[in-house]
């Protein structure tokens, strides 16, 4: 693959979906810092806002501009496209970053729920994509990076816990993306596509799943666990809403990789020309391992392998 960006990103034009937290806000910083000018969309438009104001308190040298869209809703996927082509008459670098978790059972979750997971981290990539595939033509380099998941080859969170609606989606995102690098190089040779697949990253991503998909309404939540079988008539709202808290920072905090080095590991693999990019040890060590013993992949014995792995691996602190 040409490496088209080895010497930065200074004057290019970036497109960053998501970028109102975790991956996405540390996308837009670290590029606009590099000198690249960013366009950003989230559904929580105050967060984007907050990320173009960071980056304006910090002084970086490229401009950002911010965009409310809903990646799973074409039509504003469609108005976002056109607001950046009013803005800049071209985009160089496309980052299809956001994405919700959720959805995990077909078998008893709300199907609701579920597609709206399904459609947010796989029609978000495919609906953003064609969008701005126009722009992209028109620039004389162009590269797009989609952001799949260690679930885009690994369908779990675990023995006993389906992540169904998140895999199915990020699978997706990870074969579209290998199919449009045969695409580009046939009709498109200027343009260069690289799929992220992340282990566990520190980003609010539980929390803001929680609010897209109305699970900080108490009501749906007793529903949610009386769907798993497990009995809340004990819990108080406010003992629901503390064990929500509590879930999404542990998340975040618990991380191996922080949100900003799993940033730098992306762009530093689209510098170098890399269209397989995983993001953490935890992701290197599960793709080894899948590759390694496929066929047994689904077993209790190989996830605590994995998990006993990837602590061992962990650096002391």
């Amino acid at each position: 693959m040409d490496k088209r960006f080895e010497d930065g990103f200074s004057g290019y034009v970036a497109v960053v979906t998501g970028g109102g937290s975790g991956m996405g806000r540390e996308l837009v910083r670290q590029l606009s810092a590099a000198g690249c000018d960013v366009a950003t969309c989230d559904v929580l438009i105050a967060n984007a806002d907050q990320t173009a104001a960071l980056c304006r308190a910090e002084a970086n040298r490229g401009e950002v501009f911010t965009f409310a869209a809903d990646v799973s809703d074409e039509a504003a996927v469609l108005a976002f496209a056109s607001a950046v082509a009013a803005w800049r008459p071209h985009v160089n670098l496309l980052f299809n970053n956001a994405g919700i978790g959720g959805g995990g059972t077909i078998v008893h979750g709300d199907r609701e729920q579920w597609e709206k997971v399904f459609n947010v981290c796989w029609y978000g990539v495919y609906y953003n994509t064609r969008a701005f595939l126009p722009q992209m033509l028109r620039a004389a380099v162009g590269h797009v990076i989609n952001t799949s998941s260690v679930n885009g080859f690994f369908a779990s969170i675990g023995p006993g816990m389906p992540h169904s609606a998140y895999s199915a989606a990020k699978f997706a995102v990870k074969g579209f993306t290998e199919a449009l690098m045969v695409d580009f190089a046939q009709n498109a040779p200027h343009l260069r596509a690289s799929v992220v697949m992340p282990g566990h990253i520190g980003t609010e991503i539980a929390h803001n799943s929680d609010l897209l998909l109305g699970l900080t309404d108490i009501d749906r939540m007793r529903a949610r666990y009386a769907g798993a079988g497990r009995d809340a008539s004990a819990l108080s709202d406010e003992d629901i809403r503390a064990r929500m808290r509590r879930r999404g920072e542990a998340f975040r905090d618990s991380a191996p990789t922080s949100a900003a080095q799993a940033a730098t590991i992306i762009l530093d693999a689209v510098r170098a020309g890399q269209w397989r990019i995983l993001v953490g040890q935890d992701a290197e060590l599960l793709d080894e391992q899948v590759r390694a013993d496929p066929n047994n992949a689904y077993s209790a014995a190989f996830y605590r392998r994995w998990l006993a792995d990837a602590a061992a691996a962990r650096p002391a602190h």
